[in-house]
């Protein structure tokens, strides 16, 4: 076993635990937005120890049963808006990539462009799903329609953001850091997808920012 597969076992290894953590504090304090029980232990598989570290300092504040003045600043607001937009992505991509594996779909003559068209395509409509269901309890007398509409209004462009950052990182994995890519039965490219979650993350950012700041998107 090379050293970068030891490193990958590891990492993910790392990253399951945080959200098994997550996940039984979280059966214990569910959230008073249920989708956020969700969100929480998805991240917890690609941010690791931070996700369970915001998750006991910022997502407690909002279980149900939290006695705790929510002190959050505005940063962390967008965090928990970046959080919740990471974890539909990261579904859609998760499930884009046995697809891609068992159809063996190509595009180009390469896995790489079908894998991110069918990986956008899903992580697009977990996206919006996780958006609507986020913003649809709040606002049940606007109909389904129009909070559809809100959703795709106000999260389209950190989902196509967190694309970007995704997208990039594989595209260096592809073509500049491997010369033989790994292949998604291998654990290498589980843990490659799992540092491309956190480059998604950080492109995502700075564009829920702007959307909150803007009043496009609701704070969470």
């Amino acid at each position: 076993m090379s050293i970068l597969t030891t490193i990958a076992w590891i990492a993910i290894g790392i990253g399951l635990l945080s959200s098994l953590i997550i996940l039984v504090d979280i059966i214990r304090h569910p959230q008073m937005m249920w989708i956020m029980n969700i969100v929480w232990p998805i991240n917890g598989w690609f941010l690791g120890p931070y996700a369970v570290w915001t998750y006991f300092k910022w997502g407690r504040l909002k279980a149900k049963d939290s006695e705790t003045e929510d002190d959050r600043g505005f940063p962390a607001k967008v965090y928990f808006s970046t959080s919740h937009c990471s974890s539909g992505c990261t579904l859609g991509d998760a499930f884009g990539v046995p697809i891609v594996t068992l159809t063996g779909f190509t595009i180009l003559g390469t896995t790489l462009f079908a894998h991110y068209a069918i990986q956008f395509t899903l992580a697009y409509l977990f996206g919006i799903l996780f958006q609507f269901f986020a913003i649809y309890p709040m606002n049940k007398d606007a109909g389904v329609l129009k909070n559809l509409k809100n959703s795709i209004k106000a999260d389209t462009l950190s989902l196509i953001l967190f694309e970007v950052g995704m997208f990039g990182w594989m595209a260096l994995v592809h073509y500049v850091i491997f010369a033989e890519p790994p292949k998604p039965h291998q654990m290498n490219y589980w843990f490659m997808m799992q540092i491309a979650m956190i480059f998604g993350f950080l492109t995502s950012y700075p564009a829920n920012w702007w959307l909150v700041k803007k009043g496009i998107k609701e704070e969470m």
